[in-house]
C-alpha cells in the first residue's frame, strides 16, 4: 500500500501542474478556433457543445495519456532498466522476491487509479481555458457556460472519459514495466527500450481510443 501511494504521488500529484498548463492552453486554442467559425454563422452558443464534448470525451483522456506516457511511462521504464543494469533485479530474484509483485504491480495499480483523477483535473482546467477564450471572443458569461454544459454534454461522456483514463493508465504502466524488465545490462539497451516504451504507449493509446470511439458511438450523444 505504501509503494502504491508513493507511486500515485509521483505519477499523479507531480503531473498536475504540467497537465493543467497544457490543458488550459489546449482549451484556449480549441475555443478560439471554434469561435472564429461559429461567429460566421451566428452560432455562438454552440461553443459549449464543441468544448464540452471535445474535451471531456476525447481530448482530455488522450492529452493526459500522451503526457503521462512521456513523463511517467518513460520514468518507470528507466527506473526498472537501471535496476537491471545495476543487477538489483537479479539480487531481488536471488532472494526469492517476486519481481512482478514487488516492482511492477504497484506501478500498474497506481497509474490505473491516478489517471482518471488526472483526466478529471485536466478536463476541468481545459474547460476553464475554453471559457476564458469564449468570454473574450464571444462574450459568453461563466454562468451561462456552466448552466449550459450539463445540457450540451450528457453525464455519460464524463464516465466514458474517466473509463478511458483508467484503461489508458493501465496500458501505459503495463507497457512501461514490460520494456523496463526487458532491458539488457547495458546503457544502449536502456535508451532503446525507454524510447520504445513511450512510442508503443502513445500508439496503443490512440488505437484503443479509436476502439472506444467505435464502441461508444451511440452513448452520450446529445439528442
Amino acid at each position: 500500500v505504501l509503494e502504491i501511494s508513493a507511486n500515485v504521488y509521483k505519477v499523479g500529484v507531480k503531473a498536475m501542474p504540467v497537465s493543467a498548463l497544457v490543458g488550459f492552453l489546449i482549451g484556449v486554442v480549441l475555443s478560439y478556433l471554434s469561435a472564429l467559425q461559429l461567429k460566421l454563422f451566428g452560432a455562438d452558443v454552440f461553443i459549449v457543445n464543441i468544448l464540452g464534448l471535445g474535451i471531456i470525451r476525447e481530448l482530455g483522456p488522450v492529452l493526459v495519456s500522451v503526457l503521462v506516457a512521456g513523463r511517467s511511462g518513460s520514468a518507470m521504464t528507466a527506473q526498472l532498466g537501471v535496476m537491471r543494469v545495476t543487477q538489483e533485479i537479479d539480487a531481488l530474484a536471488a532472494m526469492g522476491v517476486s519481481i512482478s509483485q514487488r516492482l511492477a504491480l504497484p506501478k500498474v495499480v497506481a497509474l490505473t487509479l491516478a489517471m482518471p483523477l488526472l483526466v478529471l483535473w485536466t478536463s476541468g482546467v481545459a474547460l476553464l481555458g475554453g471559457w476564458v477564450s469564449a468570454l473574450i471572443e464571444l462574450d459568453i458569461s461563466f454562468y451561462y457556460f456552466i448552466t449550459a454544459l450539463p445540457d450540451a454534454v450528457p453525464v455519460a461522456n464524463l464516465y466514458i472519459g474517466l473509463a478511458k483514463g483508467a484503461v489508458f493508465g493501465f496500458l501505459i504502466a503495463l507497457i512501461a514495466c514490460h520494456f523496463g524488465l526487458r532491458v539488457q545490462p547495458n546503457t544502449e539497451s536502456l535508451s532503446r527500450n525507454t524510447t520504445a516504451s513511450v512510442v508503443t504507449s502513445i500508439t496503443l493509446v490512440i488505437l484503443v481510443d479509436a476502439i472506444f470511439a467505435i464502441a461508444t458511438r451511440s452513448i452520450g450523444i446529445p439528442g
